[in-house]
């Protein structure tokens, strides 16, 4: 079998180790991929929102299945494209990829079919969302309705704040047209867990909790990025948790269907579990990054079975996915500066050295050939993500292997793994 995956951050990185494990996958290609996975796949030169240059090369090619990591592209359509050509794809059409595309889209079927959120109001006018600001009660988070780069959501704890925040969204459009929209709502309160699920259809299959640290500082402090680490199993999260999770799940694949859609790929579900249950935050139509690489190593089962299946159209009836009771901590490696500016171009040393104890990994992201040497080339460098008995075990082998990685202005968190509520 011949696979394509599409993007090149640490979650397709995580994507192409596990699948090159299937006794089924012959050859990995990755577009345009990175420069730390020439051991397991071939990278082809072209972008990730390149759709037609990317059909054009799955035909060639003869790929049996494409599986699509980022969201930009499931939101362009690609896997209508691929499907009409009778490419088989894994990922949501572009009617579903709405669900993260346009938050508004999601909110609306949050509270049309009453599945459990914060309180909140779109608005596509300014006046009427600043009228609005000014009646409700405090602290709100204000959301850009369109793909902001996972920068598109600011709390806002007083008045003051929410209409700075509204502002910088809507009038000042620092986040483009993705900004045309907000949505305003009640900030919960408790603590996240993301849930992972493989859906063809209203037919899904879940993957084990995670929970990921978006602030950059310890102790969750500071601005929140694309996620510095993510730990799994989620120890606080009851079962009973769970079951009102999958009626979550169960709800939001059959409001779909109901529209004349049918969902097929992965549904990233963040959630806030709060005294009164869980409520979803936001979902997401493709694998969670850093989430991926707290959660696949995880797994001891082949990803290809479930994958092919919903690829092909099939029911998930008689896939069987299975798990390592071990914990898994992953932590991320950033460039000095990261969420905001930061210089490239430094050579990155250890990385086969981090991956020579057969718990630890080493899922590399933003990085790049030059010469012989792998350079730093991104904001989130790498994630070192390492298996033990127990959380403790894991995070001090994740944290041993990551000093063996070495690039100027390294920085990760030191606290990844530790619970916070």
């Amino acid at each position: 079998m011949k696979v394509l995956i599409i993007g090149s951050g640490g979650r397709e990185s995580t994507l192409a180790w596990k699948i090159s494990q299937s006794d089924k996958v012959k050859k990995i290609f990755m577009a345009p991929g990175n420069a730390g996975n020439d051991h397991i796949a071939e990278r082809v030169n072209i972008g990730a929102t390149n759709i037609e240059k990317l059909k054009e090369f799955a035909k060639e090619q003869k790929i049996d299945i494409t599986i699509v990591g980022p969201e930009a592209p499931l939101v362009l359509g690609i896997t209508d494209v691929f499907e009409k050509e009778g490419l088989p794809v894994f990922g949501p059409s572009q009617k579903a990829a709405q669900l993260e595309g346009s938050k508004a889209f999601s909110k609306k079927i949050l509270l049309d079919n009453g599945i459990p959120t914060a309180d909140g109001a779109i608005f596509d006018n300014y006046e009427n969302a600043l009228a609005h600001i000014h009646t409700i009660r405090r602290p709100v988070v204000i959301k850009a309705d369109g793909l902001a780069a996972g920068k598109g959501v600011i709390l806002a704890d007083t008045e003051r704040e929410a209409i700075e925040a509204l502002k910088r969204i809507m009038e000042q459009k620092e986040f483009g047209d993705a900004g045309n929209t907000v949505i305003i709502e009640e900030q919960l309160k408790g603590y996240e867990v993301s849930i992972l699920a493989i859906c063809s259809g209203t037919d899904f299959k879940l993957l084990v909790p995670s929970q990921d640290h978006k602030p950059i500082f310890d102790g969750n402090k500071g601005p929140n990025t694309g996620g510095m680490g993510a730990y799994s199993p989620v120890s606080m999260f009851p079962d009973e948790d769970m079951e009102d999770v999958i009626k979550i799940i169960k709800k939001t694949l059959t409001s779909l269907k109901t529209q004349g859609i049918t969902y097929k790929g992965i549904l990233y579900v963040g959630l806030m579990i709060t005294e009164t249950g869980p409520k979803v935050l936001e979902f997401n139509v493709r694998f969670g990054d850093p989430e991926t690489q707290a959660v696949l190593p995880r797994m001891t089962s082949d990803l290809i079975d479930p994958i092919e299946a919903v690829a092909k159209g099939e029911g998930l009836k008689d896939v069987h996915i299975e798990w390592t009771d071990k914990a898994c901590v992953a932590v991320v490696a950033a460039s000095a500066g990261y969420p905001g500016s930061y210089k490239k171009g430094y050579t990155i040393n250890g990385i086969d050295e981090a991956r020579k104890d057969d718990d630890c990994f080493c899922f590399t992201a933003g990085c790049e050939k030059l010469d012989n040497d792998i350079v730093t080339s991104g904001g989130r460098v790498l994630a070192v993500s390492s298996l033990g008995a127990n959380f403790d075990i894991a995070r001090e082998k994740a944290y041993n292997a990551l000093t063996k990685i070495k690039f100027t202005d390294i920085y990760y968190r030191k606290d990844i793994g530790i619970v916070y509520k």
